[in-house]
């Protein structure tokens, strides 16, 4: 994986490039998402998570600590708007603000693809993590894999 950003926090966020690096993505996602949300894998992994070397309109981030995944997330820009999903955090690193720098990157990819507004389905839980982002939630609560969303968007 090429390392795109390096920060002061020693987090490392690189682009996706291989089926092994999103291999590693998926891993964190699984445990995120289906073990400790339980959300229904088929429902967790989709048209979006083929090889990066062949799916067109998405680029997945995934962000280290010394060799360590911790935090993964995608941007869909196959569509309009934009979307930025499966944002997850790997438990004990959370509230560190590994979520916010790998949000600051997924932004970052936007806007080099001449993207100016994102989109997002956020979970209830999370409504405040993507305030303090600038995002601004719309309509009603919705039920995805039976929990709690809005819709979110922000302008870059």
């Amino acid at each position: 994986m090429s390392t795109d950003r390096s920060r002061a926090s020693g987090l490392e966020i690189a682009v996706v490039l291989t089926p092994e690096e999103l291999s590693e993505s998926l891993g964190l996602r699984r445990t995120v998402f289906a073990e400790e949300q339980g959300v229904p894998l088929e429902l967790e992994v989709d048209a979006m998570d083929g090889d990066p070397r062949l799916t067109a309109g998405v680029v997945h981030l995934l962000g280290r600590i010394e060799g360590t995944a911790i935090c993964t997330g995608r941007l869909d820009f196959a569509d309009t708007p934009a979307h930025v999903t499966r944002v997850a955090v790997r438990r004990e690193c959370r509230g560190r603000g590994f979520g916010a720098e790998l949000m600051e990157a997924l932004h970052g990819e936007a806007r080099s693809r001449g993207i100016r507004r994102v989109g997002l389905n956020a979970q209830l839980h999370a409504l405040g993590f993507y305030e303090r982002l600038g995002y601004r939630a719309h309509g009603p609560v919705f039920l995805d894999a039976g929990i709690e969303h809005r819709a979110m968007s922000v302008s870059l």
